[in-house]
């Protein structure tokens, strides 16, 4: 089950020759729950790559997203990602147990939001839209049409 996931972060670089993993602001991890050196899986809004990885804790308020080693082939600085922690959990869940949400600011990489189903059980369903992203997903609709 997803334990955390950071929503929307922006890639500020990627470091092809470096010994693999995924740099983090650790007050992201922290607000999503996800330990340092655990393994995530990166989903790349713009491109549509999928890969797993694990963090390293990145300088505090620093906003940074580093992709690195091969990871750095597939995602380049400017994609927004999604970044998932997923842990096991032994059936049936436990009532209290909801996974953190990090809603993040892609001009900075702050935190704008964090939720959990408890609180809005629509948001982590994608029943609701984020209004800051309405313009910037429909220029990129767009900008496939276009494409095609």
């Amino acid at each position: 089950m997803v334990s955390g996931k950071i929503h929307r972060a922006r890639v500020t670089a990627a470091e092809l020759h470096y010994v693999g993993s995924i740099t983090v602001d650790e007050d992201l991890l922290d607000a999503a729950g996800i330990d340092s050196y655990e393994r995530v899986q990166v989903v790349d809004i713009d491109n549509g790559a999928r890969l797993e990885t694990y963090t390293i804790p990145g300088t505090r308020g620093s906003g940074e997203i580093q992709l690195n080693g091969a990871a750095a082939r597939l995602v380049q600085p400017g994609d927004l990602v999604i970044i998932i922690a997923y842990q096991q959990v032994l059936a049936p869940v436990p009532g209290d147990w909801h996974p953190k949400v990090v809603l993040v600011d892609p001009k900075d990489n702050s935190i704008a939001e964090v939720i959990t189903s408890r609180d809005d059980p629509n948001a982590l369903r994608g029943a609701t839209l984020m209004p800051q992203f309405e313009a910037e997903d429909a220029l990129t609709t767009e900008a496939l049409e276009v494409l095609r």
